[in-house]
């Protein structure tokens, strides 16, 4: 059975709509930009709400609460196989506030050295067009998707 993920893209609209994405954190991730992006997203459970989900995994990924509503984007499969339900948020964050939980992982490899590492090592607003360059590919459709609800404006 698949992972599942559920996650937010939060948008503004300043002349066209821009989309939040945020670059994971960690040694792996350190030197890779495109296609290495994506919505903050998260695991759930079988059971777990997805919404319940994604507001949490926002959360974490951001250090920010959303109480805003949401409107479901429905669910994409990435290249490995994990289902993605997503969700769109309109609202703006200044990206310079945002603070990750982190993680830890022996690093660096065999050394018997544990570090922690945020979870997203940043967060920035990209338009459309700049997002579909960043944003893991099996994602992509769920820009497609917000373009169709916002009208791209």
């Amino acid at each position: 059975m698949p992972s599942k993920s559920a996650g937010i893209i939060a948008y503004r609209k300043r002349g066209k709509v821009e989309v939040l994405l945020v670059h994971p954190g960690g040694p792996f991730w350190r030197n890779k930009d495109l296609g290495a992006w994506s919505i903050p997203k998260g695991e759930y459970a079988d059971g777990e709400d997805a919404e319940i989900a994604a507001r949490r995994e926002f959360a974490e990924e951001l250090g920010l609460q959303l109480s805003v509503p949401l409107i479901a984007l429905g669910q994409v499969r990435q290249r490995g196989g994990k289902l993605v339900t997503a969700f769109a948020a309109e609202l703006d964050i200044d990206v310079r506030g945002i603070r990750s939980n982190t993680f830890e992982m022996e690093w660096p490899p065999r050394s018997g050295k544990r570090q922690a590492f945020p979870e997203v090592d940043r967060a920035q607003w990209f338009t459309l067009e700049g997002a579909r360059q960043k944003i893991n590919a099996g994602q992509r459709p769920l820009l497609d998707r917000l373009e169709q609800l916002t009208g791209g404006e």
